[in-house]
């Protein structure tokens, strides 16, 4: 796939890898600029959020990071589905950054028109090339049927949308959700997709090996035409690469 892969024993190591990542970006991005980071929701991303609040609290000008949100489930803050709630409640509360550096897709807003809104306001705050948001660090997650952010296979044409953010919905629960789409994804600088647990072994295995019908899935589209993409496994999530 032309993506560097990295496995580990435990989602404390893995977590911390991420955190590297994150703080070499930083460090290596002009101290004159701000450098923009995109979260994603999901289990493993709170405990990296969690590690992130108590390792680099006092480490990283938070001054400089603006902070978006890769998907949104179409609820309200408070939520607990809310992706915003999680990282609030894990990340944002424990760090010193403005909020005025924190830019929140409002789920509770009607999806359409917020979609729009939050592809202007992220257009308006992220540098680019081509016309084109170049965003510094994207943190994706991988569900068991192969999607993204929240491009699901039964909408993956959502990955080629010319739009910045579009809207979607769960193929199952019928639920609304705002996505980022392929044309932020593949033109950041560094994309992390981060899958653990065993009940994403198939998955991996299938985008990685690429084994047939992978490239219907969404996370097999992920391929940064500029940057640089990497897969962060644990050893269950990895079982059949091993």
């Amino acid at each position: 796939m032309g993506n560097a892969i990295e496995i580990f024993d435990t989602t404390d190591d893995l977590a911390r890898y991420v955190i590297s990542l994150l703080t070499s970006a930083i460090g290596e991005s002009p101290n004159d600029q701000t450098f923009s980071l995109i979260l994603s929701g999901g289990t493993t991303p709170k405990h990296i959020y969690r590690l992130i609040a108590f390792m680099c609290k006092n480490t990283i000008d938070w001054s400089r990071i603006k902070m978006f949100w890769g998907d949104e489930r179409c609820v309200d803050p408070l939520n607990p589905e809310s992706n915003f709630k999680m990282a609030r409640e894990n990340l944002l509360d424990h760090i010193p950054i403005p909020s005025s550096n924190i830019f929140r897709i409002r789920g509770e807003s009607d999806p359409f028109e917020e979609s729009i809104r939050y592809s202007d306001l992220f257009a308006m705050n992220v540098k680019g090339q081509q016309g084109i948001p170049q965003p510094d660090f994207i943190m994706l997650g991988l569900g068991e049927d192969g999607h993204t952010a929240s491009i699901f296979p039964e909408n993956i044409e959502l990955f080629s949308s010319e739009k910045l953010f579009e809207t979607a919905e769960h193929p199952v629960t019928r639920q609304k959700r705002i996505t980022a789409t392929g044309r932020i994804i593949n033109h950041a600088k560094r994309v992390v997709i981060i899958a653990t647990g065993e009940a994403k072994a198939d998955v991996v295995e299938k985008i990685i090996m690429q084994l047939e019908g992978y490239d219907r899935l969404p996370a097999a589209r992920v391929q940064p035409e500029k940057g640089s993409a990497i897969w962060l496994l644990d050893r269950r999530a990895a079982r059949k690469l091993l």
